[in-house]
């Protein structure tokens, strides 16, 4: 048993940073900055938070038989059916920090839900296939990170095409010193022309 709280507690923890890291790298944006797409299928970044609070009610809420509190502030079947892409942008009722507030009151109802279950609750996916609908809380937090993991890095770019801003995460750059990026973008075009 001691042994499943330590794994819990360091997932939990994985989980949290990366929802930190995320809201970081959004960090001094506008509202414009922050709705703009930046790729030909549309990415944003005040989409990618709003996926990732209807991600978190839908993996740490409806797979374990705790629904959203305020029904009218999740994407409905029917809105999906209608727009595929319907948690991936604010829409004109929302700002994008109504979008960002949201999902900080979506973490503290999915840590209920990681407080209150064992690693091993099962519980079920309504939107995956019955053979592979049945999983446990580990399986779900595992699931998250990864997905949370890949949008963050998804940002990392359109953050750095915006006005520059890099790093890992406030805490450690993760990035070198000092470093003559003109110098070291004209070594990787040359190598890239010689190829």
């Amino acid at each position: 048993m001691a042994r499943d709280d330590a794994m819990k507690t360091i997932l939990k923890n994985h989980l949290q940073a990366c929802r930190n890291d995320l809201m970081w790298k959004l960090d001094g944006l506008g509202e414009r900055e922050l709705r703009m797409p930046h790729t030909a299928t549309g990415f944003n970044l005040a989409g990618v938070v709003k996926h990732m609070a209807n991600v978190e009610i839908g993996y740490f809420g409806d797979t374990f038989g705790r629904p959203w509190p305020n029904p009218e502030e999740i994407i409905t079947d029917e809105q999906f059916d209608a727009d595929p892409q319907a948690d991936w942008y604010a829409t004109e009722s929302e700002t994008a920090d109504s979008v960002l507030e949201f999902y900080r009151r979506v973490w503290v109802f999915a840590d209920e839900t990681i407080d209150t279950h064992a690693l091993a609750a099962q519980g079920t996916v309504p939107h995956w296939s019955a053979q592979k609908a049945a999983v446990s809380l580990q399986q779900i937090m595992v699931h998250v990170l990864v997905d949370l993991a890949r949008h963050i890095g998804q940002v990392d770019i359109v953050r750095e095409s915006i006005d520059g801003q890099v790093g890992l995460n406030p805490r450690s750059p993760n990035m070198p010193e000092g470093q003559d990026w003109e110098a070291y973008l004209a070594k990787l075009r040359s190598l890239a022309h010689n190829t």
